[in-house]
């Protein structure tokens, strides 16, 4: 248990630091913005209680809006993803649940199923945070397009995190 802690709060600080010092200052296109500080609540437990996966959330967004001066946009786009993932969760169950101990990592439930859990989680945080920045829904397609791209690429990101730093479990 005190092990699982330590792993997830290294995991917390290390992305809010990939997310501040690398990813923020990469400017590649008007439509393309990498935010891989979501994968931290993508691989909480399947267990997380909700009250704790929405307060880890604003924790991690807040963080980020500290460091980005953008005034609670993360927070909100990190809370709203995070409670959307519970919804997700139930959705993509399989027949008999989730194992005990269980996490949302593409090695053990298959590369197919994260990718299409972290892609709609990922796209719906883009999409929810740019719609936040701009706060016009006139721009509603544009906005939809850029988080897809912009989900995209922070979904190949993530996933070569989850690859450098994925243990087989023996």
């Amino acid at each position: 248990m005190i092990r699982l802690l330590v792993r997830y709060a290294w995991a917390f600080v290390l992305l809010i630091l990939i997310q501040v010092l690398i990813l923020n200052n990469l400017h590649l296109s008007i439509y393309i913005n990498a935010y891989a500080y979501v994968l931290f609540i993508l691989i909480l437990p399947f267990e997380t209680p909700g009250w704790l996966s929405l307060s880890l959330a604003f924790l991690l967004g807040i963080s980020i809006d500290a460091f980005s001066n953008s005034l609670g946009m993360h927070a909100g786009a990190t809370v709203f993803t995070a409670f959307i993932r519970e919804f997700l969760l139930k959705v993509m169950a399989p027949r008999d649940g989730y194992d005990s101990g269980q996490t949302p990592h593409y090695g053990e439930m298959g590369i197919i199923w994260f990718l299409i859990y972290g892609g709609i989680l990922t796209i719906l945080h883009h999409t929810f945070l740019f719609i936040l920045e701009d706060f016009n829904f006139a721009r509603f397609f544009y906005h939809f397009f850029k988080a897809i791209v912009s989900g995209i690429f922070s979904l190949i990101i993530m996933l070569v995190l989850l690859l450098v730093s994925y243990k087989p479990k023996r």
